[in-house]
């Protein structure tokens, strides 16, 4: 492995090790909340290695102005366009998930997912 590499491109590392955080929140937490952080995490690493890979140091945005028109003065648009649709459309599932939440809460009296599953058992659903 290039350690060299490593330290040339630790903007894209620290993307995928918060994937890996939020990732592995996700998946070994039992309560709901702390699910949900682990997914806002996972998307927030996305969004960041998203912006990374479309920011092109020395260009700018692509507003034409003095005239200049070329394609290599501009970074491209997609990346940051997909980067805010993303954000708004996570802000909604949070919004979704948490409201279910609650809704299971005020149900079962917990958070914990194994123990909301066992009382699910026992009610025949």
């Amino acid at each position: 492995m290039n350690v060299g590499n490593l330290f040339t491109n630790y903007e894209e590392a620290v993307a995928m090790i918060l994937f890996g955080i939020g990732f592995s929140n996700l998946l070994l937490q039992k309560n709901l909340i702390k699910k949900i952080i682990g997914l806002n995490i996972m998307d927030t690493a996305m969004y960041l290695f998203l912006a990374l890979k479309g920011y092109v140091s020395g260009r700018k945005a692509p507003i034409v102005v003095n005239g200049v028109q070329s394609v290599e003065a501009y970074i491209n648009p997609i990346p940051s366009g997909l980067v805010l649709t993303g954000i708004v459309v996570s802000v909604s599932v949070t919004a979704l998930m948490l409201s279910l939440t609650i809704r299971l809460y005020r149900r079962y009296h917990t958070l914990d997912l194994d123990e909301i599953s066992t009382r699910l058992k026992r009610e025949g659903l």
